[in-house]
């Protein structure tokens, strides 16, 4: 009789060369991915300058001057010149500073948005009458203008006080960097849970399964490929409105009250405000780098497209 060692034992490598093979195609892609970025971000350097360039011999409906359109090279020298002069903070660390500071907002109110986004979603699959009651609702709020949103948020928010806790400006640009991102993963998450096709409903009513089964074992694992793209649209509404809400309500330490004092300073260092125009990009950048790492873990084991 054989061991059952040595019956499992030809197919180990096989199964081990799958995974190596799975893991040189992941990096492949992503090193591909990189290089693709990387000559993105030539193509806007070289288009630029170009642009720059031909407002000098043409006139263009904007203007290309070197305060409305500073050389790449002077943004870059922008970002170890001092913010304050005689300071010895830089521009990049006071920017660094910033959007660290907008990131844990927009992460506050991003979870905030997906958390009241996913349960109104959940809600209204279970119960009809809820969606027909709470869809409409859900989709006029975002006809809301943010700018006339922000300082009513802001008054409300500052009548409230419970016990030590007292809200500030900082708990109104979270909800309304919530107020944004909840929309999208309502929508998406609603469209996912009611993925399931007919035959597998019915299967799992043959089972026997509650609702609260076919949430967790059926509806949940066919959402998945409509929740990921909800969730990269709610990340980037969270950033949105975070820096938008810092613009309105006028907090400080966050990137969007920085664009707006560097714009003070356009004269005489027009590269500062490209500097953290440059911030809020990386902020949207790794808001989305974390929704994508997020991507790849729960989709880890569905098949993936040209797998075999």
């Amino acid at each position: 009789m054989m061991d059952p060692a040595e019956v499992a034992a030809p197919g180990a490598p096989s199964v081990r060369a799958r995974g190596s093979g799975a893991l040189r195609r992941r990096a492949r892609s992503g090193a591909i991915g990189l290089l693709w970025a990387l000559a993105g971000i030539v193509l806007v350097i070289v288009m630029w300058e170009l642009v720059k360039w031909l407002g000098t011999l043409i006139e263009l409906p904007f203007r290309t001057n070197d305060t409305a359109m500073p050389h790449v090279w002077s943004m870059v020298g922008g970002f170890w010149q001092p913010e304050v002069r005689g300071s010895d903070t830089t521009v990049i660390q006071a920017v660094g500073l910033a959007t660290l500071y907008s990131l844990m907002i927009a992460i506050g109110g991003f979870i905030i948005g997906v958390s009241v986004g996913l349960l109104l979603a959940i809600v209204m699959q279970r119960f009809a009458y809820m969606e027909r009651g709470l869809l409409p609702f859900v989709i006029a709020s975002q006809t809301v203008p943010l700018i006339a949103l922000a300082p009513l948020i802001v008054g409300i928010g500052n009548r409230i006080s419970i016990g030590p806790f007292q809200w500030g400006t900082t708990q109104s640009v979270m909800f309304i960097a919530a107020y944004l991102a909840f929309f999208p993963m309502s929508v998406g998450a609603l469209r996912g849970l009611k993925a399931p096709s007919a035959t597998s409903l019915e299967l799992m009513r043959s089972y026997a399964a509650s609702p609260r089964q076919m949430l967790w074992r059926l509806r949940f694992p066919a959402s998945v490929p409509y929740l990921v793209p909800a969730l990269k649209v709610s990340a980037a509404a969270s950033v949105v409105g975070t820096v938008v809400a810092e613009i309105s309500t006028g907090v400080r330490g966050g990137i969007g009250r920085l664009i707006i004092e560097y714009a003070r300073e356009a004269t005489s260092q027009p590269a500062k405000v490209y500097v953290a125009v440059f911030g809020a990009i990386v902020l949207g950048l790794i808001a989305a780098g974390l929704v994508a790492l997020f991507d790849t873990y729960i989709t880890r084991n569905l098949p993936k497209e040209g797998s075999a």
